[in-house]
Protein backbone atom coordinates (compact mmCIF):
# COMPACT_ATOMS: atom_id res chain seq x y z
CA UNK A 1 0.00 0.00 0.00
CA UNK A 2 1.38 3.37 -0.96
CA UNK A 3 -0.42 5.59 1.53
CA UNK A 4 1.16 8.33 3.62
CA UNK A 5 1.74 8.08 7.34
CA UNK A 6 2.73 11.29 9.13
CA UNK A 7 4.16 10.85 12.63
CA UNK A 8 4.64 13.85 14.91
CA UNK A 9 5.36 14.31 18.61
CA UNK A 10 2.51 15.88 20.60
CA UNK A 11 3.51 17.81 23.73
CA UNK A 12 -0.15 17.96 24.78
CA UNK A 13 -0.65 14.19 24.55
CA UNK A 14 2.93 13.26 25.45
CA UNK A 15 2.81 10.71 22.64
CA UNK A 16 3.58 10.30 18.97
CA UNK A 17 0.52 10.98 16.82
CA UNK A 18 0.27 9.11 13.53
CA UNK A 19 -2.03 10.60 10.89
CA UNK A 20 -3.19 9.01 7.64
CA UNK A 21 -3.74 12.09 5.43
CA UNK A 22 -5.48 10.40 2.49
CA UNK A 23 -8.17 9.06 4.82
CA UNK A 24 -9.32 12.34 6.37
CA UNK A 25 -8.66 14.39 9.46
CA UNK A 26 -9.96 11.78 11.91
CA UNK A 27 -7.78 8.90 10.65
CA UNK A 28 -5.26 9.01 13.48
CA UNK A 29 -3.71 6.84 16.12
CA UNK A 30 -0.86 7.22 18.59
CA UNK A 31 1.94 5.46 20.43
CA UNK A 32 4.33 6.01 23.30
CA UNK A 33 7.24 5.50 20.88
CA UNK A 34 7.72 6.37 17.21
CA UNK A 35 7.82 2.67 16.39
CA UNK A 36 4.57 1.88 18.24
CA UNK A 37 2.82 4.81 16.52
CA UNK A 38 3.98 3.46 13.16
CA UNK A 39 2.79 -0.07 14.01
CA UNK A 40 -0.59 1.27 15.14
CA UNK A 41 -0.90 3.36 11.98
CA UNK A 42 -0.22 0.31 9.82
CA UNK A 43 -2.97 -1.59 11.64
CA UNK A 44 -5.42 1.29 11.20
CA UNK A 45 -4.52 1.51 7.52
CA UNK A 46 -5.15 -2.22 7.04
CA UNK A 47 -8.51 -1.88 8.81
CA UNK A 48 -9.49 1.11 6.67
CA UNK A 49 -8.63 -0.67 3.42
CA UNK A 50 -10.49 -3.79 4.55
CA UNK A 51 -13.54 -1.78 5.61
CA UNK A 52 -13.68 0.16 2.36
CA UNK A 53 -13.35 -3.03 0.33
CA UNK A 54 -16.08 -4.76 2.34
CA UNK A 55 -18.52 -1.90 1.81
CA UNK A 56 -17.64 -1.36 -1.85
CA UNK A 57 -16.28 2.14 -1.29
CA UNK A 58 -13.52 3.40 -3.57
CA UNK A 59 -10.15 3.68 -1.90
CA UNK A 60 -8.66 7.18 -1.82
CA UNK A 61 -5.86 7.92 -4.25
CA UNK A 62 -2.43 7.76 -2.59
CA UNK A 63 -0.55 11.04 -2.42
CA UNK A 64 2.71 11.04 -4.32
CA UNK A 65 5.79 13.18 -4.03
CA UNK A 66 5.92 15.76 -6.79
CA UNK A 67 9.50 16.57 -7.78
CA UNK A 68 9.98 19.83 -9.66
Amino acid sequence: MKYSILIQWSEVDQAYIASLPEWGQYARTHGETYESALENAREVLEDLVYGYEQTGKSLPDPQTLQVA
